[in-house]
């Protein structure tokens, strides 16, 4: 077994004592009405479990590529599925600090499922926002991806290269903007839980199959180029400009 399965199984193991576990859990951390008949507590703000979905912005049937079957399902299935789960997961959390004589293994699995929806929920927001565009790039991203990468074409096709080294069905091909050495860089995230720790992400591509099979089957680069020509780089602009606090 290698080192990715082992992770997985144990978190597997973790998370499945945890949810046996759970209810009584649970059970002990349901705030006891006082006197007056209100809630002694309320959940501290790390474990509400509030996450909101959010709407799509555009009208998916007016995407020129993706189908409006794909990114129904897409919005619906996968990351309304984190948005869910992440909030099942907080409040799992909540009830498992309840329990002194719980193995850290099994903290240790709802923390990274925490780590993994929270990529997910993020990324797919992210995602889904720069949808709805006419792929043409402008503004002060446009230059600074030209000056970072000796020109926006080559730019491109390093995004496009790293994003095709996922096309196996697994992971993210994410541009950000490195806080920790002020650049530019396209990173290769094999899952949600990948990128570097001072990354600011600005433009993300799900390349896990349920992003694009459905229309594409296993042609990953057709699904890039439907991508990138639905691209509203208005909303990759603003993110970069907040980021680095480029001024219009």
């Amino acid at each position: 077994m290698n080192d990715i399965s082992r992770r997985n199984a144990i978190g597997s193991i973790a998370l499945g004592v945890a949810a046996a576990a759970a209810p009584a859990a649970a059970s002990a951390a349901t705030p006891t009405p006082a006197a007056g008949g209100s809630p002694m507590t309320t959940p501290a703000p790390a474990f509400a479990g509030g996450h909101a979905v959010k709407p799509l912005h555009f009208d998916p049937t007016k995407l020129v590529g993706l189908s409006e079957k794909l990114i129904r399902s897409h919005w619906e299935n996968n990351y309304q599925g984190s948005v869910k789960t992440l909030n099942m997961i907080e409040g799992r959390l909540a009830a498992a600090m309840t329990d002194k004589d719980l193995p850290p293994v099994v903290y240790g699995g709802l923390k990274r499922e925490e780590l993994h929806r929270t990529g997910s929920v993020i990324l797919h927001e992210l995602y889904f926002e720069q949808l709805g565009g006419n792929g043409q790039a402008a503004g002060a991203i446009r230059d600074a991806l030209a000056a970072s990468h000796g020109s926006f074409e080559a730019w491109e096709g390093e995004f496009r290269r790293t994003a095709m080294a996922l096309a196996g069905g697994s992971g993210w091909c994410v541009l950000a903007y490195n806080q920790h050495t002020r650049s530019l860089h396209n990173y290769w995230a094999w899952d949600h839980t990948n990128g570097p720790v001072a990354g600011t992400p600005l433009l993300v591509l799900d390349m896990y199959e349920h992003a694009f099979h459905m229309d594409y089957g296993a042609a990953a680069a057709k699904y890039i180029d439907a991508f990138m020509r639905n691209l509203d780089w208005a909303v990759v602009d603003a993110r970069y400009r907040a980021g680095t606090g480029t001024r219009s």
